[in-house]
């Protein structure tokens, strides 16, 4: 498998120094990507860069996953508008061992093999260097008018918020990691989002002009939506990949709700499905959009990858719940958070649980929760056969409703012909 020619195709190739395909070619190369441990969790954004690295060990080449232990003190200034805040040791050390167990999941470090992943932190070597020996053994080596002339740098300076020496040094000291993992591990090449362009060929000046040495790098386009709308944000915020921020559930219909001009390059960049397979998809897709077989695909493909294949099941199980009427069953099995989860977006009212308790008929709760207009309009309906509750139709107008009807002791849902779904909170 040729990495780069993989990569082409799929879209997550954008820029590359010169001699990198040779390199690939000719041997087994150790690469690095790092992560800035700026929460507990890695997000979708990160997604990429696991991809790389999957892709990378799967050509028959070594990766090395690089936590920033060390970097996530300065932060990342490349094409931010202004300052990160700063993270205290407690809380670097707990979001680096959380993203360490996220990693480990997705990448082969089976010691017997010798391209088995490796994960390192920079605050290992650079809590015994000090700040008088850095900038005499190494910054030496790098000149201000070179580190001003990144884009990264240059934008920020430009800007009305400007840089702290702190971020200014950031390059440096991420060039010097690569370096480090250069004389201490063999790696030879280095990879990233399109925006680390800057402090990734800094790292490789640095390796000809201290260590003598020769390396290579290459970045991924950073992923954008056709709407313009950032990756990764929803109306709920960031898409986590660590199941307690982000559900499984929520997580599917992420990639359920791709947009039809998304989908086939998110089909390409975010599977490891091969090229036939993906343009037979994609003509499909192009025949009969409405099927939206791409987005189901991906999905699926994505769910699995991250959270397995019980979850994926029961994501699917559950994104039918709402369309389907045999799904009693599922409703009354779901916790709680997968109720909520499941009823994202749905009208929610509330009613006095010590009515239930005592007994309610379902015309009266229909309307003094104010899902029905007036009684008439409820006894109408619920004559006529229009109304379910907990996915079993109500079959009379003198029906009581009790706190047996509720769900984990708090919800009761309603629907109101087939799409209007209402969820009752007993307080």
């Amino acid at each position: 498998m040729n990495l780069i020619e993989e990569l082409r195709w799929r879209g997550m190739l954008q820029d590359m120094m010169p001699g990198t395909e040779e390199q690939l070619q000719k041997e087994m190369t150790t690469a690095y990507i790092g992560f800035d441990p700026t929460a507990e969790s890695l997000h979708i954004g990160s997604l990429v860069p696991i991809l790389l690295l999957v892709h990378l060990q799967k050509a028959g080449h070594k990766p090395l996953a690089l936590v920033g232990g060390a970097t996530g003190m300065v932060g990342d200034p490349s094409f931010k508008a202004e300052e990160r805040k700063m993270l205290d040791l407690d809380t670097l050390q707990k979001n680096v061992a959380g993203i360490k167990a996220q990693l480990e999941r997705f990448l082969d470090f089976d010691t017997a093999k010798p391209n088995a992943a490796e994960m390192v932190n920079n605050f290992d070597w650079f809590q015994h260097i000090s700040f008088l020996d850095f900038i005499r053994d190494t910054g030496k080596h790098i000149t201000v008018n070179y580190m001003m002339a990144k884009d990264s740098v240059k934008k920020r300076i430009e800007g009305d918020n400007g840089m702290s020496f702190t971020e200014f040094t950031y390059q440096l000291i991420q060039g010097y990691d690569f370096y480090h993992l250069y004389t201490a591990k063999n790696c030879k090449l280095q990879m990233g989002g399109s925006d680390q362009w800057g402090n990734i060929v800094t790292g490789t000046e640095l390796i000809r002009r201290k260590a003598g040495g020769e390396a290579f790098a290459f970045t991924c386009p950073l992923i954008k939506k056709a709407d313009g709308t950032k990756f990764g944000k929803t109306e709920q915020g960031t898409v986590w990949l660590d199941a307690r921020r982000t559900s499984p559930y929520m997580f599917y219909q992420f990639w359920l709700n791709t947009a039809d001009e998304d989908a086939e390059s998110y089909i390409k960049i975010f599977t490891f499905i091969e090229q036939p397979e993906i343009e037979a998809l994609i003509a499909q897709h192009r025949e009969a959009p409405h099927l939206r077989q791409l987005q189901q695909r991906l999905a699926k493909e994505l769910t699995i990858f991250i959270h397995g294949e019980a979850s994926y099941e029961f994501a699917v199980k559950a994104s039918s719940l709402l369309f389907s009427n045999d799904t009693a069953e599922l409703l009354v099995s779901l916790t709680e958070a997968q109720l909520l989860d499941v009823m994202a977006g749905v009208p929610q009212y509330e009613v006095a649980k010590t009515d239930l308790e005592a007994g309610k008929d379902v015309i009266s709760l229909l309307a003094e929760t104010g899902i029905f207009p007036s009684k008439g309009e409820a006894r109408k309906t619920v004559q006529g056969g229009g109304v379910s509750m907990n996915k079993n139709k109500i079959n009379g107008i003198d029906t009581i409703v009790n706190t047996a009807a509720l769900l984990r002791d708090k919800y009761i849902l309603f629907q109101k012909g087939k799409k209007n779904y209402y969820l009752v909170k007993a307080v």
